[in-house]
């Protein structure tokens, strides 16, 4: 940026100083309404606009071939004769007084493919770099991608200083009239330039303002990209639930990612991570735009495509052979960059329209909250992007941060998402590991940066192995990241050693602007102050052994050969050694406990005879301790009390009578005959014949009256006793038989 700043200042004092022949001179008018005088070739002079087509130079600006791995030295030699002419061409176009440039920036073609070919060819931030026998080409390819950079941010500056300037309205009906900047350019920009450089594209993009109106204006972008995750899917076999058109007949006869070729394989995973990456960087730099892909529905299509690409291509690299292994772990890396991006987008598109407005205090905050908690609804269903989501970016603590913003938020609602997302994880049996993102906060929502989260994937070849990074230790960026950052860095700063900025990136969570940022205002934290700044990188320590590292019960006994040198022979025999014979003998031998239970069974043989004459055989003591009380001290005995018999007094001079009965009612009972299954009913008769009179004598009232023969009439008594009699049926074993009958007659079911 200093360089970028002394060059405009450059220009600006030239541009002052060049007076006639053509030039124009020092105004403040801006360019676009400026004109100039220039001398023809006979002489004559003709007045034209300062921006026209025949003021501008012919010079032809040769396409970008990106330096592939392998290269052979005369490919080596053919990329950095190329690359030398692009930036003595960039340098001399950067050179250029503002009309001069930007004449050539609007009306030279060559210019236009120069640029589009190094946006389109130039190596990533994963891509493997220049190889390291040809340092001449690294230096190169880094200086070029420096002339790239300050061209593109000289064409989105309107105003270089107060006499060099455009309009602004006529400045972007420049940029979109000529297609100097659109969103796919944006897009690689910020993917390309975006480390270290991003608040310079964020101006840089938010000054091209008719860019960003046909980016909320125009859906074609949008279409573009659904047609990416559309192709990607096709290749696969899978089916689009966007397609409009009919299946055709031959569809299932598409290779799949398991049926087609290894090339056509790792070009689709390569083809993911460039599209991933690209959308999330731009995210990342511009989130301006987020609302604009939220709005059209980009996050409910992204979470679809994960859930049914995600597992279907790390299913085919599994089981996939692979002869080059270093080919299968690099596939794999650009797979699981493509998944943590995806997450990261989905996150961003969530922060930026619905979590930050809330946070701020919006006026329809409660709206935004209800379209985030339908977001995460609408996760419960794709449980596989739901566990990774919630492994990276944990919901529970950004439930947690939105009944912090609003309390009255529906607490069941909350728990059946947060129940939601434990039985995602219990579906697919996995167990939730350790984040490496820290925590929501209200200061900070998206956490760390995004560069510095990753979803945690087992190897295709090992589930075990540690993620990549410096000197086998926990880092969150792969080794081709790592070096990204670090040369980002040492472009600014090149006298730090590699170990000291590896210290500082570790404890900034790898923010490549925040290191940057404190080095230069000497800022460091004191741990880092006090390091020695020309460190440099560590060497990896090699693997310990298997043998030292190993566990076993067995270690550090009498027989561990991995521990001990010698080992005592005396303990080594084969089959069972004479000694231990001996002791099983001794110990089989032994009877001191049967002596020592003897004296204990000897008292049970004392036996006490009883003489004869102290017991009698004929008697039965059975009852004699029953008897309690009766032979107290405190009285007489009882036994010697006579038995109870009624007082004379009492009976009343019945006895006689009451004697008189008792021998009829046993002459009653002696008539029975026990024996006789149906008696006479004629001796039944008498029997309650004589009862019923005995029943009179003793002045007792008989069960029931006895009443005159038929036809002779009854009287009231026996009248009213037979009608008692009818009434109390229910109690005997008729059960209510007479009230029932009598309901059913009532309600006609017997006939009267």
């Amino acid at each position: 940026m200093d360089g970028w700043m002394d060059l405009r200042t450059e220009q600006a004092d030239r541009t002052r100083d060049i007076k006639g022949g053509g030039a124009m001179a020092c105004t403040k008018v801006p360019l676009d309404e400026q004109q100039v005088t220039q001398t023809h070739v006979e002489g004559k002079h003709r007045l034209l606009a300062a921006l026209h087509p025949d003021r501008k130079q012919e010079r032809l600006f040769v396409p970008y071939k990106p330096l592939l791995d392998g290269s052979s030295p005369a490919e080596v030699e053919e990329f950095l004769e190329r690359a030398k002419f692009l930036v003595e061409d960039l340098d001399w176009l950067l050179a250029l007084p503002h009309d001069r440039f930007w004449c050539q920036v609007v009306f030279d073609q060559s210019l236009h493919k120069c640029l589009d070919s190094y946006l389109l060819q130039a190596p990533r931030g994963l891509d493997l770099a220049a190889p390291p026998s040809s340092p001449a080409a690294t230096e190169m390819q880094r200086s070029l991608h420096r002339a790239v950079f300050l061209t593109f941010l000289r064409m989105a500056t309107h105003k270089e200083s107060k006499e060099n300037f455009i309009t602004p309205s006529v400045f972007g009906e420049i940029l979109y009239e000529n297609f100097l900047f659109d969103v796919p350019k944006m897009m690689d920009l910020c993917v390309l330039f975006g480390r270290g450089n991003s608040q310079l594209l964020h101006k840089m993009i938010g000054e091209t303002t008719p860019v960003m109106l046909a980016l909320k204006n125009n859906t074609r972008h949008l279409l573009l990209l659904h047609q990416v995750f559309d192709t990607i899917m096709d290749r696969c076999g899978l089916p689009c639930d966007t397609a409009t058109q009919p299946m055709k007949l031959n569809a299932h006869k598409q290779p799949t990612a398991i049926s087609m070729t290894q090339q056509d394989f790792v070009d689709i995973v390569l083809y993911l991570c460039d599209s991933t990456s690209t959308l999330h960087a731009f995210f990342t730099i511009f989130p301006a735009a987020c609302s604009t892909f939220h709005s059209h529905g980009f996050l409910c299509r992204l979470t679809v495509f994960y859930e049914t690409v995600v597992s279907d291509l790390e299913k085919a690299l599994r089981n996939r052979n692979f002869q080059d292994e270093s080919l299968q772990e690099e596939v794999w890396r650009r797979l699981s960059h493509s998944c943590r991006k995806m997450l990261e987008m989905s996150h961003l598109l969530l922060h930026h329209t619905c979590l930050t407005p809330i946070l701020e205090g919006a006026e329809n905050s409660s709206t935004l909250a209800e379209e985030l908690l339908q977001h995460f609804t609408s996760f419960l269903s794709e449980k596989r992007f739901l566990t990774d989501y919630d492994q990276l970016f944990p919901m529970a603590d950004q439930v947690r941060l939105l009944q912090q913003a609003l309390p009255v938020l529906d607490e069941t609602r909350t728990s059946y998402l947060l129940q939601g997302v434990q039985s995602a994880w219990d579906s697919l049996g996995r167990r939730k590991t350790a984040s490496s993102s820290p925590p929501v906060s209200r200061g900070a929502v998206g956490g760390a940066s995004p560069s510095a989260l990753q979803v945690p994937r087992e190897s295709p070849r090992s589930a075990d192995a540690p993620p990549a990074g410096s000197n086998g230790a926990w880092c969150p960026l792969s080794e081709a990241e790592l070096d990204s950052l670090l040369s980002c860095i040492r472009d600014l700063l090149p006298d730090l050693g590699d170990g000291f900025l590896l210290a500082c990136l570790q404890e900034y969570h790898y923010d490549c602007e925040r290191v940057i940022n404190n080095i230069l205002e000497d800022t460091l934290s004191p741990g880092l102050d006090t390091l020695d700044r020309a460190t440099p990188r560590p060497v990896k320590p090699a693997l310990p052994a298997v043998l030292s590292t190993r566990s076993n019960v067995f270690d550090d006994d009498h027989f561990d050969v991995f521990r001990r040198d010698q080992v005592d022979m005396s303990r080594v025999s084969k089959g069972r050694r004479k000694q231990q014979e001996e002791d099983a003998r001794q110990l089989v031998d032994n009877k001191q406990h049967v002596s020592e239970q003897r004296e204990r069974y000897h008292a049970y043989q004392t036996v006490v005879e009883v003489q004869p004459g102290d017991y009698d055989d004929e008697y039965d003591d059975t009852y004699d301790m029953n008897q309690v009380g009766a032979n107290d001290l405190d009285g007489d005995s009882l036994l010697n009390r006579r038995p109870f018999t009624v007082p004379r007094v009492l009976e009343g001079g019945s006895r006689a009578h009451n004697e008189e009965e008792e021998e009829e009612e046993d002459d009653i009972m002696k008539s029975k005959n026990p024996d006789h299954f149906v008696q006479d009913p004629a001796l039944l008769r008498e029997q309650a014949e004589a009862r019923r009179a005995m029943q009179q004598r003793r002045g007792m009232r008989p069960d029931h009256l006895q009443g005159r023969p038929k036809g002779q009439g009854q009287t009231l008594e026996t009248f009213l006793d037979r009608r008692k009699k009818e009434a109390n049926k229910s109690r005997g074993a008729n059960h209510n038989r007479r009230n029932m009958a009598d309901r059913k007659r009532n309600k006609g079911m017997i006939p009267s």
